[in-house]
């Protein structure tokens, strides 16, 4: 299968794309692999020109994100013969026998072996094809540090301070995919987000696959509380922005830290999944619907103008039309920002899988639809609360298509649409809030 190829040269260098699909720290990955790439004398192919190589990072959470993966190989292949195509991330990882099922693939690479990419693409090798190269990644025990450099073309670059997962959630693939819960000594966390200030940025985004497990597995132990405090006494950057929590990791210490400081945006994301106490205990979730209800509320005291951004997973087997309405019920009545409504895949060899009482697609839709319209409804919400405040906002690095205005960021959470310059990209900037519009984009003008 695949079958020889022949570079072409386009260009005095290899040229090469990334498809990614996924969570934040794919993304982080896929933009050290470009640096790798470029720092070894590639070029980015340029948009519609075809590539020399392809690399697509998968993803596997869903069905649709599998059937997404597949789809952007085969994508790769028809768009550029004749390169070499490596598929590499969780779908790899996980469903190396359906890849290989696709004719022209000619690498596949599990997590463990990712950083190792750049010297595959460009190894001289003749097959046989595809060659797999993936480890049994729960016997990974150390983080996979990628050098201190600058990479990717966002204004809020993404740094990975840990990966994989030691919680095994009964519907979730990711701890099979990923290993188990490894993390960045926290004097890298430090120096690495001291090289993005000193390349220019503003904000950075600590992410991980488990971010609430920080430092758990280093020697000496470490945790994001204390990490969180060594941030605030370096002040090495303007503003730190955490990625998604666990409702039992976010302490009382981490709400206190981050109320009292402007160094850490105002910015919770969290996974409830379900409402329903009976749903979580399936789940394998380690809290309860009024613990979650006491986590909003107290910090929506000590912060109230925090965004509070929620998961919830819709159609578990055995969500009965009650369970939904507990999850939809406490979400309603509590002071959160947006939600992230995601409908239950089987994945399997997850427990989940083989549960009975599996809900049907038609319901799943149904109640997915009446979340995401609950969504919309708290999103405008708490963007008409700023309407004629002034906020600071950090302007992003390319224009809003629909409207052709800058698009700045809060601390919060909240993008606003200015009118200005590409002089402006990737300043702090002071803005009125004006108005709210239907579609709830919020429009300012400088203070």
């Amino acid at each position: 299968m695949g079958g020889l190829f022949k570079i072409r040269r386009l260009h005095p260098a290899p040229s090469f794309t990334i498809t990614t699909l996924g969570c934040k720290v794919n993304q982080y990955e896929s933009d050290a692999i470009a640096q790798q790439l470029k720092n070894s004398g590639c070029d980015s192919a340029h948009h519609k020109e075809k590539a020399d190589m392809c690399i697509i990072n998968t993803c596997t959470v869903t069905h649709k994100a599998s059937m997404q993966s597949r789809q952007a190989v085969r994508k790769a292949i028809r768009s550029n013969p004749g390169a070499r195509i490596i598929v590499t991330g969780c779908y790899a990882q996980t469903e190396r026998d359906e890849i290989n099922k696709i004719d022209g693939v000619h690498h596949i690479i599990g997590h463990g072996d990712k950083l190792r990419i750049p010297d595959i693409a460009l190894s001289k090798e003749k097959g046989p094809y595809p060659a797999m190269i993936r480890q049994n990644i729960l016997s990974e025990h150390d983080f996979k540090q990628i050098p201190i450099t600058v990479f990717g073309n966002r204004t809020r670059p993404f740094l990975k301070i840990q990966d994989g997962c030691d919680t095994f959630c009964t519907y979730c693939i990711v701890p099979y995919a990923r290993g188990r819960s490894r993390s960045m000594p926290l004097e890298n966390v430090l120096e690495n987000i001291k090289q993005l200030k000193q390349a220019g940025y503003h904000e950075v985004v600590l992410t991980g696959v488990h971010l609430g497990a920080y430092g758990l597995d280093l020697s000496p132990k470490a945790d994001l509380t204390g990490l969180i405090n060594r941030i605030c006494e370096s002040d090495p950057i303007d503003r730190v922005r955490l990625s998604s929590i666990e409702p039992h990791e976010i302490t009382d210490d981490i709400i206190q830290l981050v109320a009292k400081t402007d160094i850490f945006c105002h910015h919770f994301h969290i996974p409830l999944q379900s409402g329903d106490d009976h749903v979580l205990q399936k789940m394998r979730r380690p809290y309860t619907n009024s613990f979650f209800k006491d986590l909003i509320i107290k910090i929506n005291e000590l912060i109230p103008h925090a965004a509070i951004g929620v998961d919830t997973l819709i159609g578990f087997p055995g969500e009965t039309e009650k369970a939904f309405e507990n999850t939809y019920s406490l979400i309603d009545e509590l002071p959160v920002t947006y939600l992230h409504v995601f409908p239950f895949s089987a994945r399997k060899g997850t427990p989940a899988s083989k549960y009975p009482q599996q809900i049907d697609s038609k319901t799943i839709k149904t109640r997915c639809e009446k979340m995401r319209s609950l969504g919309d409804v708290k999103k405008k919400d708490f963007y008409k609360t700023f309407t004629g405040k002034k906020v600071e906002i950090l302007i992003e690095g390319k224009m809003d298509r629909s409207t052709g205005l800058l698009k700045g960021i809060t601390s919060n959470y909240i993008p606003v649409h200015v009118k200005g310059g590409k002089d402006l990209e990737n300043t702090m900037v002071q803005s009125i809030i004006d108005r709210v519009e239907s579609n709830n984009k919020v429009f300012g003008a400088f203070y």
